[in-house]
């Protein structure tokens, strides 16, 4: 993610999905796989603090983000994590290399400060890999790889990943998506997509995650307005 982007809509979405799963009552850890601005003048979406009718999804959210427009930018991520609105997460904040060694310590360092937490959420500028580009090459820090995903996994995390879409119909996307989620981690996991227009955001339970943070997907699910976050199983839990 890009510190310019802190506070657009999808942010507010993101943020307000974080809160709901909060409800688990699971550790939060997020890995903001930061990348420099690009200076282009784009992210500052934020018409929607204007529309009242947004500040239903999530009142206090939106307040904290309201705050957030009058903070200058270099600041803005700051004033999220200081926030509170996201109760006792723990942050990685380092800017994503791409060199392969340097990106390879960098995911080091951010597996040892997330270490201690249950949920991780992954948050590159696009999503999941693409076969075009592989890691340690131009443009790979905006991407988050199955390998690392793996490794998350393997060390006890479930895992909440951004993905942008990709000019392809979504349906066949996001099974996809899941499909090869499930290679690196295993058939016992669960897989949920929540959907927004033009994110959808990859949520892989543990099994010994799985009652409480099924319960709170199974929540958005119920609760949440659907043109806000549209939450659905992909993949059940096997017994």
């Amino acid at each position: 993610m890009k510190e310019q982007y802190v506070g657009d809509v999808n942010d507010y979405r993101k943020y307000a999905l974080l809160r709901l799963l909060g409800r688990s009552g699971l550790k939060l850890g997020v890995c903001w796989m930061l990348t420099p601005d690009d200076h282009s003048g784009h992210g500052n979406k934020l018409g929607y603090l204007d529309q009242p009718k947004q500040e239903q999804h999530d009142p206090e959210m939106f307040a904290v983000l309201t705050r957030l427009r009058e903070a200058p930018r270099g600041q803005r991520l700051m004033t999220v994590e200081t926030s509170g609105a996201l109760t006792d997460a723990v942050f990685f904040n380092e800017i994503v290399p791409e060199q392969l060694v340097e990106r390879q310590l960098w995911f080091r360092r951010a597996s040892a400060a997330l270490a201690q937490t249950d949920l991780i959420f992954f948050d590159p500028d696009n999503g999941i890999e693409v076969k075009s580009i592989a890691m340690g090459r131009k443009k790979s820090s905006k991407y988050v790889y199955l390998d690392e995903l793996a490794a998350a996994y393997r060390a006890g995390h479930s895992m909440l990943i951004y993905q942008h879409f990709p000019m392809k119909p979504h349906d066949a996307f996001i099974r996809e998506t899941a499909e090869n989620l499930l290679r690196v981690t295993e058939p016992a996991a669960e897989i949920w997509a929540i959907r927004t227009p033009h994110v959808v955001f990859m949520l892989v339970i543990q099994p010994r995650h799985h009652a409480a943070l099924s319960g709170a997907a199974h929540a958005v699910r119920e609760t949440a307005d659907r043109k806000f976050l549209d939450a659905q199983v992909i993949t059940a839990a096997s017994q």
